[in-house]
């Protein structure tokens, strides 16, 4: 299946010149959005872990159900002040300012091995951000996923390790 022909792409959005990947054509198809995830589980047959992470909220979208099929747990990557237990923060540079996300304290072990997943990779600064807090934190990222990869901005080269994309656009 040419999961590219499934994307919509919305010219001028947020920003005029930008244009913009719209999943939701992905996610309102059972067939297309199965596709999709077996696609991005088959990226990782060669990859030993032990759960998905994934950043909110798109990275929730995707990594679910992946480490549903994997029978891996998932670790949810929140906003800040989103977690209710004791949390590990990190604070990273945005183009516009900065953000913070959290993760719960006992859900990264040292010694443990994680898979990032989220929908886009752009510039890199929210799954670098994630990428280090886990490491800070004493795990490995054994190999971070994206639906789509926009290479010309990239974000692969920020992020460095093994980083495998489904979808790219150049």
């Amino acid at each position: 299946m040419d999961l590219k022909k499934n994307i919509r792409e919305v010219p001028d959005f947020p920003i005029p010149g930008i244009l913009f990947r719209d999943i939701t054509t992905v996610l309102k198809d059972p067939e297309v959005l199965k596709a999709a995830i077996d696609s991005m589980a088959a990226l990782l047959n060669d990859v030993e872990f032990d759960a998905v992470l994934g950043p909110e909220s798109r990275g929730f979208i995707f990594g679910m159900p992946l480490a549903y099929k994997l029978g891996k747990g998932f670790i949810p990557v929140r906003k800040a002040g989103k977690l209710p237990a004791e949390t590990v923060r990190k604070e990273y540079s945005l183009e516009y300012g900065s953000a913070i996300i959290e993760v719960h304290r006992d859900s990264i072990s040292p010694g443990k091995r994680f898979v990032l997943v989220d929908d886009l990779l752009a510039t890199g600064g929210t799954a670098k951000a994630t990428v280090d807090l886990i490491t800070e934190m004493g795990g490995t990222v054994a190999a971070s996923v994206f639906f789509i990869e926009l290479a010309g901005l990239e974000g692969k080269k920020i992020l460095g390790g093994d980083v495998r994309s489904l979808l790219i656009y150049e």
